[in-house]
């Protein structure tokens, strides 16, 4: 014992020496000379690299500064964080091709583009796009980050001349400045002088949310796709304006690991990647194996992760003819830590990732006629066999949703075009200013496809991350295939969301129905300055024009503002919110309810609390906060579980619960949150929740469940087997009663909703308290186990209780994923607005 003690001592030991004692040396390679004249980042930061975390404002500075010191370098900000960080690219190349850079970018386009084939890619550049730390708390990327362009701005000789001469570098620093901040926070000021490689110890135990997201909790390595943050927005519009032939993305995974680099699971490789693609990453891959082997770290590759969804960073560029490729190191989450293969040092980790950048670099300038003439030949190779030759898509009741849908394609260079004429297709009607014509012959087809197709059969059973994303049904917007385009002749015009409009000044009432995207933030915007507004629960007509489920009213007489004043505030809520308001004389209705029936229900104005903490899924917390926040305008107070005992819940209306575990609130907490909703307060809580629910009798539940048991299953496959029945992301249809409350807004009887849990609820016993249901065919697209499919089958996706004045409402799914599911944000606003019409 004393002997593994000493072991240990003098293992810790070697490695505080040689943290203590860092310099260049340690990660530079050693038979190059580098220029005097080039800042090293010490004598910009203050500290050698890996001695401390770099936070993103010093890395921000260095960066500035080698791009004044160097010309191989240029540097851009192409927008800021929520934070307000800016969002650099560096380019980073030879002097001579930085005074042609925009000759050489337009010279690369041509490359992919119908003339392309007449180029001679055997004196164009490469162009590689380097990127780190898309994960804040993932530091090793962001920080080798300085080495990186130390070593291309200041390294000299034949070498790097021949590699910038080939190589044009598209180099960005840090993917999350914000996360990258927050951790770097926590980890510096939790070190000690003397480093402790304790796993117990508080550094390398970061708070919740932690640094691994952005400032509303998102991963922004799941946003390549959607592009819903600023970030992604800058990082795509730069890919798309350089098309790169590699990116790179670095990362970090558990402390016991060694290091990874792609390719990864050979089964589990989206069909539409060309096989070609697999061939150049494991190409590439030996680069890396050679230069890690020459530093004696261990790595594999091959297995675990996967290239299969296209919104990740390391399989985003396989859809767009160049290669991704994922780095993994063991992450020593502070300074130093122990690990099942040693002490892991944070200089270490940075050595690792510097060591691949550059093989990288090395890789691309050895492969790049290679590279070229594979761009080349994926955006060549289209074919002509399918009969589709368009896709429609649009709602005839809500332009913002299809608008928006219109927007992340044109954020992908995909053409879209507006409607020029009204028309049908298999029953949906697709009217001009609400829906948009997408030619499946252009230059992005292939993405196109990839965002448009549903997929129900696969090689593997095992996803890292979700299994379908097919968009249309994302944004529940009706959508069709077209063979010709006779009937849908598309508007030159790009796709604009027009402003909204009040029809007419009244002296009586003022009507607009609930089926656009933002009445939810207009509806607010009434309520918060005090204005009356109800809902009308059924249909009614007036006017010559039928008002749906859900239609908001709007008295003229008894408000708090006159009628002048109250049409002017109703133009700018119209203007804002995109919607069409109606302006009526008379509350006589020809069919259904008039106006003054005692059928419209007073709605009021929602005050919103939600928990978040420990125990609570910051991705789902955080996709309900910017719902509320960036889209709606709606105030939400985060509560954090620790003092959740504390607070009074009296003066909030509405609390919501994202995805929970089972040790979120103390005794007290539940009893309090029972008390506060028997007196007239609404619960909502979502996907694993409803479990913790039900243990602490909150609500009676019955949910449908099958016990699985391997039969002639190995011990060898028994991860396989566990894993084949997770329900990693799929979507699948839903019947709506489009009469219930939380379906007002809906004009189909069917929904697409995405599922990425395994709660199934039995439907309850009166019919009509299940206002969604599935069918008993829901699989839509993506993957899900038969015996998962049984139990999803006719099952519930939501259900609503009283419990003495107030409400619970659940859904076992998430409404608001990743903030481009769209199609469900209205059920989680209903929920909202009409919980008490429930």
């Amino acid at each position: 014992m004393k002997r593994i003690a000493f072991l240990f001592f003098i293992l810790v030991s070697i490695n505080l020496q040689s943290q203590n004692t860092l310099s260049l040396s340690y990660y530079l390679p050693q038979n190059v000379s580098y220029n005097p004249e080039i800042p090293t980042p010490k004598s910009v930061i203050g500290h050698e690299v890996g001695e401390w975390h770099v936070t993103h404002d010093k890395l921000e500075l260095y960066m500035r500064q080698l791009a004044v010191a160097s010309n191989r370098i240029s540097i851009e900000n192409r927008g800021t964080t929520f934070e307000g960080r800016p969002l650099l690219l560096l380019t980073i190349t030879s002097p001579s091709n930085q005074n042609k850079i925009e000759n050489i970018r337009q010279n690369h386009l041509k490359l992919t583009e119908s003339g392309g084939q007449n180029l001679d890619t055997s004196n164009m550049p490469a162009i590689l796009y380097q990127g780190f730390s898309i994960h804040g708390n993932e530091p090793s990327g962001a920080n080798a980050s300085m080495l990186v362009a130390y070593y291309l701005a200041a390294a000299q000789g034949a070498e790097i001349e021949n590699l910038l001469n080939n190589v044009v570098v598209l180099f960005d620093p840090s993917y999350n400045p914000d996360g990258l901040q927050r951790f770097a926070y926590w980890a510096n000021t939790n070190k000690s002088k003397n480093l402790n490689p304790d796993n117990n110890e508080r550094e390398y135990h970061e708070v919740w949310p932690g640094g691994r997201t952005n400032h509303y909790w998102f991963d922004m390595n799941r946003d390549w796709l959607p592009v819903q943050l600023p970030e992604s927005r800058a990082r795509i519009k730069s890919f798309h304006q350089w098309l790169p032939n590699v990116l790179t993305d670095h990362h970090e995974m558990g402390t016991n690991s060694t290091f990874f680099f792609q390719p990864g699971e050979p089964m589990r490789v989206h069909p539409l990647t060309p096989a070609k693609n697999q061939q150049l990453t494991a190409k590439i891959a030996t680069y890396h194996a050679k230069a890690l082997d020459a530093i004696g770290s261990l790595y594999y590759s091959g297995e675990n992760f996967d290239d299969y969804y296209y919104g990740k960073g390391s399989t985003f560029p396989d859809i767009n003819g160049g290669i991704g490729i994922l780095f993994e190191q063991a992450s020593s989450r502070g300074h130093i830590q122990q690990s099942e293969n040693g002490i892991l040092t944070f200089p270490f980790t940075i050595r690792n990732q510097f060591t691949t950048a550059l093989s990288t670099l090395e890789a691309v300038k050895s492969l790049r006629k290679e590279l070229l003439d594979y761009q080349r030949e994926f955006f060549a190779k289209k074919s002509n066999s399918s009969k589709t030759k368009a896709y429609v898509f649009g709602d005839e009741k809500n332009a913002a949703k299809s608008f928006h849908l219109a927007e992340i394609l044109k954020r992908h260079q995909i053409k879209v075009h507006a409607l020029k004429n009204n028309f049908t297709i298999n029953g949906k009607n697709y009217k001009k200013g609400f829906g948009y014509i997408v030619p499946t012959n252009q230059k992005n087809s292939t993405i196109l496809k990839a965002m448009f197709e549903k997929r129900t059969t696969f090689k593997d059973s095992i996803f890292y991350d979700i299994s379908a994303w097919t968009f249309p049904l994302a944004f529940n917007v009706d959508y069709a295939p077209l063979t010709n385009l006779s009937r849908a002749e598309p508007e030159a015009t790009e796709p604009l969301l027009s402003s909204g409009k009040v029809t007419i000044k009244s002296n009586y009432a003022y009507l607009f129905e609930w089926h656009e995207y933002y009445t939810p933030k207009a509806l607010y915007t009434l309520l918060k300055k005090g204005i009356r507004v109800k809902v009308g629960p059924t249909p009614f007509t007036l006017n010559n024009k039928k008002y749906d489920y859900g239609t908001i009213m709007i008295p003229v007489q008894n408000q708090k503002i006159e009628a002048g004043e109250l049409y002017t505030l109703l133009k700018d809520i119209a203007k804002d919110n995109h919607i069409t308001i109606d302006g009526v004389s008379t509350g006589f209705t020809p069919e259904g309810i008039d106006l003054g029936s005692s059928d419209f229900d007073t709605l009021k104005l929602p005050k919103l609390a939600m928990l978040t903490g420990a125990g609570v899924t910051s991705y789902d917390a955080g996709e309900i906060w910017h719902l509320l926040d960036q889209r709606y305008d709606i105030p939400l107070t985060k509560v954090d579980a620790s003092y959740f005992d504390r607070i009074n819940l009296e003066s909030y209306t509405h609390f919501i619960i994202p995805n929970t575990s089972a040790s979120t609130l103390t005794n007290n907490g539940r009893e309090k949150l029972k008390n506060w909703i028997k007196n007239g307060g609404t619960l909502i809580a979502f996907r694993n929740t409803l479990n913790w629910l039900k243990t602490h009798n909150f609500v009676s539940l019955e949910f449908k469940k099958k016990d699985l048991l391997a039969s002639n299953i190995s011990f060898e496959q028994r991860k396989d087997f566990r894993g084949a029945q997770v329900t990693g992301g799929a979507i699948f249809e839903a019947r709506l009663d489009r009469s219930h409350p939380i379906a007002f807004g809906y004009k189909n009887d069917k929904l697409a909703l995405f599922r990425n849990t395994n709660v199934y609820l039995e439907p309850n016993k009166q019919s009509y308290n299940n206002p969604i249901q599935y069918t008993n065919n829901p699989l839509l697209s993506g993957y899900i186990s038969e015996e998962n499919l049984e139990l999803l089958k006719s099952s519930v996706p939501y259900q609503n209780f009283t419990s003495g004045k107030g409400h619970i409402s659940l859904f076992t799914d998430n409404t608001n994923f990743r903030a481009f599911w769209y199609g469900t944000n209205k059920l989680f606003m209903n929920a909202i607005f009409f919980s008490d019409i429930m």
